[in-house]
């Protein structure tokens, strides 16, 4: 597959995104399937539509899988092949940003291969992950799993892991968490990340034993640091 032209990965709080989930066969970006693919469309922070699919993978539904999303072989039976879903979804997202929970190392590179490989399509839509941003804002949590920053905000995480479910659940912990980052910067007490260029996460202004330095949002997975110039 050729190499992926992609979008940049923002730290930003936008009014104009889509949020979108997956659910898939399982977690190898090169073998597995999509079998749901959900969004949510939202213009001047409100929702004003709503996309959901599922997928058939022309394949059997591991078990494993659908004992986490619920979604079995007969669910998807009559459902569109990836060619016509990942089509409706890009021409649902338009060029607008993508926003959504760990999809800068996982649902994104799905989209991306289903795209090049159904398409001949580059998907150069650049894209926010609040996993990054509740590391960010909500330092104060020991997890920064959707339903963590759901349950944080008060949020209802029944239902967990069907995508369109998923999505309208994160669309709110986005706009909370973008009303915080806003406050916070007014306040001075935050500012505008830049990405780390190892795993592509929000680089942090933190105090060390020598002073103050640069630490990447992804730690203890990620340790990368960069003196502050």
């Amino acid at each position: 597959m050729r190499q992926r032209n992609k979008g940049k990965l923002l730290n930003s709080y936008v009014e104009d995104y889509v949020v979108f989930d997956l659910e898939t066969t399982g977690i190898n970006q090169e073998k597995d399937a999509i079998i749901e693919i959900s969004a949510v469309k939202v213009e001047k922070h409100k929702v004003v539509g709503e996309f959901s699919t599922l997928v058939n993978p022309g394949r059997h539904i591991p078990a494993g899988a659908t004992s986490v999303n619920g979604i079995t072989d007969e669910m998807v039976k009559n459902a569109p092949g990836i060619e016509t879903a990942i089509k409706d979804f890009l021409d649902f997202a338009g060029e607008y940003v993508l926003v959504g929970h760990n999809i800068h190392t996982f649902d994104l590179y799905f989209v991306y291969r289903a795209a090049v490989d159904c398409l001949d399509q580059e998907v150069k839509n650049d894209y926010i992950d609040t996993l990054y941003m509740a590391r960010r804002c909500l330092p104060e949590l020991s997890h920064h799993k959707l339903t963590d920053v759901a349950a944080h905000f008060g949020l209802q995480t029944e239902g967990a892991h069907r995508a369109l479910f998923d999505c309208m659940m994160n669309q709110r912990c986005y706009e909370e968490m973008g009303k915080l980052l806003e406050k916070r910067k007014k306040e001075g007490v935050d500012e505008e990340g830049q990405n780390c260029p190892i795993c592509g996460g929000v680089l942090l202004l933190r105090k060390g034993k020598f002073g103050a330095f640069y630490g990447c949002s992804g730690y203890p997975a990620c340790r990368f640091t960069r003196n502050v110039r």
